[in-house]
């Protein structure tokens, strides 16, 4: 195995054990509402998971799109000749 995937078991096992060590309920204050009777293994674990989504969209790459990557593309399709040179280059060059 890669150490990476030993990575994610270790952290997920262990997040496991501690989810269920939390598994009493307590009594939440929310914005609205006092005194709200709610488990500590849920209120983790939501914010467990907003974490990871979080993280996944901050983490992944973005899509980057320039004026010169439009112009290669263009440039393909029209299969242009790849000399630019004038007449004038062309007799200098020879």
């Amino acid at each position: 195995m890669k150490g990476k995937t030993i990575f994610i078991i270790v952290v997920t096992v262990l997040l496991t054990i501690f989810l269920m060590d939390n598994s009493e309920a307590v009594d939440f204050n929310f914005i609205f509402v006092d005194d709200v009777p709610v488990s500590k293994l849920a209120v983790i674990g939501i914010c467990i998971l907003i974490g990871f989504i979080l993280g996944f969209l901050a983490g992944r790459p973005r899509k980057t799109y320039s004026s010169y990557n439009d112009e290669i593309e263009r440039d393909a399709i029209e299969e242009k000749p790849k000399s630019t040179l004038s007449d004038e280059d062309r007799d200098y060059i020879s």
